[in-house]
C-alpha cells in the first residue's frame, strides 16, 4: 500500500481538528457504494486510532488497520 505524500510532509490524523502525525492506515468501503476490492484509507494517530475505527466498524465499513511504515510507532 503506498499513500501518495508531498515530500518532506508529515502524514496528518484524519480526526476532525487533529494535526498529529498519522501512524496508522484505517482501511475501509462502504459496500453499497464500492466494489468488493475498493480500499478508501483514513489516517489516524495513536490517540483516534480506536475512535476512527469505531466509528467505520459501526457501519461495517472497516475492512483492516495498518501500521504506516514511517510510522514512530513500528
Amino acid at each position: 500500500m503506498t499513500i501518495p505524500t508531498p515530500t518532506g510532509e508529515p502524514l496528518i490524523c484524519s480526526a476532525r481538528g487533529c494535526r498529529a502525525t498519522a501512524g496508522w492506515a484505517l482501511r475501509w468501503n462502504n459496500p453499497r457504494l464500492h466494489d468488493a476490492d475498493r480500499r478508501k484509507t483514513w489516517l489516524a494517530c495513536g490517540g483516534h486510532r480506536e475512535s476512527l475505527g469505531a466509528f467505520l466498524d459501526a457501519r461495517g465499513f472497516l475492512r483492516e488497520v495498518v501500521a504506516l511504515p514511517e510510522s514512530p510507532t513500528l
